[in-house]
């Protein structure tokens, strides 16, 4: 058997034997190293980052007087939260989409943030 073959049987072995949300962690990591992003597990605070994903969740929180619209961002390795301060709508800005953003990676609570990110909607494929 060629590398080749033991590579391509072992990712099928690997397939077979993964549970579900385990192979769509290492697609969206797969796609994210493939769009030229980073993956969001190596990202520091401080850092000017690029990031891919799927959008997991999108909240309203109108807890002050200024509306904030939170979105949780998946991409294979990590979570990071997008925060648009004085937004409550972004068309396209759904649970499910894939996105790439853009922005200085900050803390927040012990959790990665990006406020106001620079964003791409993506085609679904």
């Amino acid at each position: 058997m060629s590398a080749k073959e033991g590579g391509y049987f072992s990712r099928l072995v690997r397939k077979l034997t993964s549970d579900i949300e385990q192979l769509d962690a290492d697609d969206l990591s797969e796609k994210s190293e493939a769009g030229g992003a980073q993956r969001a597990c190596d990202c520091r605070s401080g850092e000017e980052v690029t990031v891919l994903g799927r959008l997991r969740s999108v909240d309203l929180c109108p807890a002050s007087e200024a509306a904030t619209l939170e979105a949780e961002l998946f991409d294979g390795t990590d979570e990071v939260t997008l925060v648009w301060l004085g937004r409550r709508r972004i068309p396209g800005i759904e649970p499910g989409r894939t996105i790439k953003v853009r922005g200085r990676m900050a803390e927040r609570n012990g959790q990665k943030v990006l406020y106001n990110p620079y964003y791409e909607l993506l085609q679904t494929t």
